[in-house]
């Protein structure tokens, strides 16, 4: 190990650090000020990675949980090789930059996954080693591994304290992730300063008691850091948790230490000092070591001998299993084994939507041998179980069976998602979740990032409303639809029965750049007969005609989910008492779309000049858009407990209440 080199590339990070923050005039000098050793060790010895293909199915995976050190992460891919200039870092935290703020994946080469919300970094991890494990169990042969890759993590007291790094580390050490190993920047300062002021607990024996094997050293100790490394792989049945004590901001001579230097530029006058004291040129802004430079040149055709080696290994691997590795190539794809073949549902047939996306379900997964999820320990209540493998094979995810494919994530909501993200960052697996739609909320933040990196996750959120019933308003969602609406990129669909269902099933699993929210019924809901013949293609554009008149309607019922059903019954109540009505039903179970169809999608689907009227069971948050306040059936008011029709009657959301509000408008006439 070359010491003096390595302290070369941490003085470099140091030094780029100190420029680029202090030219932006914003950023986060501490952490790779502090953690500069750990970077140089990283990238210098420990990660197996190709600059020239950053995206290498066997690289190693580093993830930088602490996403606000972002200069630390910059600074030593664009040494190691990546495509990353100085003019790059130069441009730090500028718009069009590929050096944002904090680490965004798809922006900059060489970044694995967005950080920044603190937790999320450390969450994700968990997800790569899962799917690291998943696919070294399902391709690699004995004296074949083709997949054998570690899961890098650099964490500090901010992502610790977040409770969905809890819920992620406490089933990481459940199930044994070996292969991912976390060094913990224990500098103890936060913004608001020493974390004695709030977070005083032993996170070491915290991390036992999850399962984990807890090491302990120093920031700056290249040997120790070695070491430390060697025992954390050579454990295999825990992942590592090694806490390193640090000096956050160490080399700032004044500011180092404190809480100053975690989040503001040093200012001039400290840059100056901290330059001067760490020998770093003053007259050389942005400088790099020569030995730095040097070094990494020379450790690119060490990694490129490592990459080559790989290399004749895969191929060597493909030659002697073509049918396993012609899978590999599909799984990395994202193509299907076979054509899916959906389930076909009775006209008039009653079916909850949770109950259709099962057998939806159990359908995809047979065409996608990859797809892989569970639920946060409502499998029974999502319908969520895939069926099992046709070998025989134990189907659950865990210690003793890395081929499973059913993860059990307990009651783990927001870990969950950010794990599916991981699973899908890392490549080859295609993940789903589960959990009730009112629970979205704790997921919140991950299914943000899933949206926010484009990522494919299809989340089944089941228990859609205030029909679920017994279980009462904190279960009963009436807001959520509103508020998942809201978030970009999220694909929202609502489907109003079993052959919608299978139809939003499809559309999800096409999808390739965003995630798809299915929000589905746990009462049976009637399947519908449909108007229009094109119904499966026209559902796609966001929504469709269920019922038509004879003649252009002067009436156009607009709804998603359940309330369809809930429209063709006011219309028959409507119709008794003015039979002359000319009606339509409108079923939107992706209002996102519909909003975003070309206009003449819309105006054929919502009849220019026809009244529209509106049903949903939740806030009316979105629809005036289509319809003001006084035609829109919602519920603005949380929910009670009792039967679900009883609730809906006690709010006085029926088809009577809707058909009584066609009619009022009609009185006059």
């Amino acid at each position: 190990m070359n010491i003096p080199a390595l302290q070369s590339i941490a003085l470099s990070v140091r030094s780029l650090t100190i420029d680029a923050i202090q030219k932006a005039n914003s950023g986060h000098p501490g952490m790779p000020m502090g953690a500069a050793e750990l970077g140089a060790y990283l990238y210098g010895v420990e990660l197996r990675y190709n600059p020239g293909d950053p995206k290498w199915l066997n690289r190693d995976r580093f993830v930088l949980s602490a996403g606000h050190g972002s200069m630390f992460l910059y600074s030593l891919l664009h040494m190691a090789g990546y495509d990353l200039s100085l003019d790059d870092i130069k441009a730090f935290r500028q718009v069009g930059s590929k050096c944002p703020g904090h680490p965004e994946y798809g922006v900059t080469p060489g970044v694995e996954t967005t950080t920044g919300p603190l937790g999320q970094g450390i969450s994700t991890a968990v997800g790569m080693a899962i799917a690291e494990r998943m696919m070294a169990a399902h391709f690699n042969k004995p004296g074949q591994e083709i997949i054998d890759h570690y899961t890098y993590v650099v964490a500090g007291d901010g992502c610790l304290m977040e409770g969905v790094a809890s819920e992620a580390c406490s089933l990481a050490g459940h199930l044994g992730l070996g292969k991912l190993i976390v060094y913990y920047d224990s500098n103890h300062i936060s913004i608001d300063g020493s974390t004695n002021i709030a977070f005083t607990e032993d996170v070491g024996k915290r991390f036992e008691a999850y399962g984990w094997q807890v090491l302990k050293g120093s920031m700056y100790n290249f040997e120790e850091l070695a070491s430390l490394t060697a025992q954390a792989k050579a454990d295999t049945s825990r992942p590592t948790l090694i806490i390193l004590d640090s000096v956050i901001g160490k080399g700032a001579p004044s500011k180092q230490g404190t809480s100053g230097v975690h989040g503001s530029p040093l200012g001039e006058e400290e840059a100056r000092k901290a330059k001067e004291a760490l020998g770093i040129p003053l007259d050389q802004p942005f400088w790099v070591a020569p030995e730095a430079y040097a070094y990494f040149k020379a450790h690119r055709m060490a990694l490129e001998g490592e990459y080559q080696n790989w290399q004749a290994r895969f191929e060597a691997w493909r030659n002697a299993n073509p049918d396993l590795a012609a899978e590999l190539e599909r799984w990395l794809e994202g193509k299907p084994a076979h054509e899916l073949d959906l389930p076909a549902f009775k006209l008039g047939e009653k079916v909850a939507t949770r109950n259709a996306s099962g057998k939806c379900l159990a359908a995809v997964a047979s065409a996608w041998p990859n797809l892989v999820g569970g639920s946060a320990d409502l499998t029974s209540p999502n319908v969520s179980q895939l069926p099992p493998n046709p070998d025989g094979t134990p189907l659950v995810f865990g210690k003793e069976n890395p081929a499973g494919r059913y993860i059990h994530f307990g009651v783990r909501e927001h870990a969950m998602a950010a794990i599916a993200n991981g699973i899908a960052v890392h490549g080859g697996l295609r993940p789903f979740v589960a959990t009730f739609l009112v629970f979205a909320d704790y997921l919140r933040p991950s299914l943000r990032l899933s949206a926010l990196m484009r990522l494919p996750v299809i989340y089944i959120l089941t228990h859609d409303s205030i029909y679920i019933g017994e279980d009462g308003p904190t279960h009963q969602p009436v807001e959520t639809l509103a508020s998942l609406r809201a978030i970009p990129n999220l694909k929202v669909i609502r489907p109003a029965d079993a052959e919608e269902t299978a139809v939003a099933w499809r559309i999800a699993m096409e999808r390739t750049d965003g995630p798809t929210a299915l929000v589905l019924t746990r009462q049976n809901l009637p399947v519908l007969e449909k108007a229009d013949p094109d119904w499966p293609y026209t559902m796609a554009l966001g929504a469709y005609v269920v019922q038509n008149p004879a003649r252009p309607p002067e009436v156009t019922l607009v709804a998603s989910g359940s309330e369809v059903s809930l429209a063709t019954a006011a219309t028959d109540i409507v119709r008794k008492q003015r039979p002359e009505l000319a009606i339509r039903v409108v079923s939107v179970p992706d209002r996102q779309a519909f909003y975003a169809a070309p206009a003449p999608v819309r105006e054929a689907v919502l009849a220019p000049g026809s009244l529209v009227f509106v049903a949903e069971a939740g806030v009316a948050q979105g629809w005036e858009h289509l319809a003001p306040p006084e035609r829109i059936l919602s519920i603005e008011r949380f929910g009670e407990s009792g039967p679900g029709d009883k609730v809906a009657e006690h709010l006085g959301f029926t088809a009577q209440a809707f058909a009584d509000m066609i009619l009022a408008q009609f009185s006059n006439f």
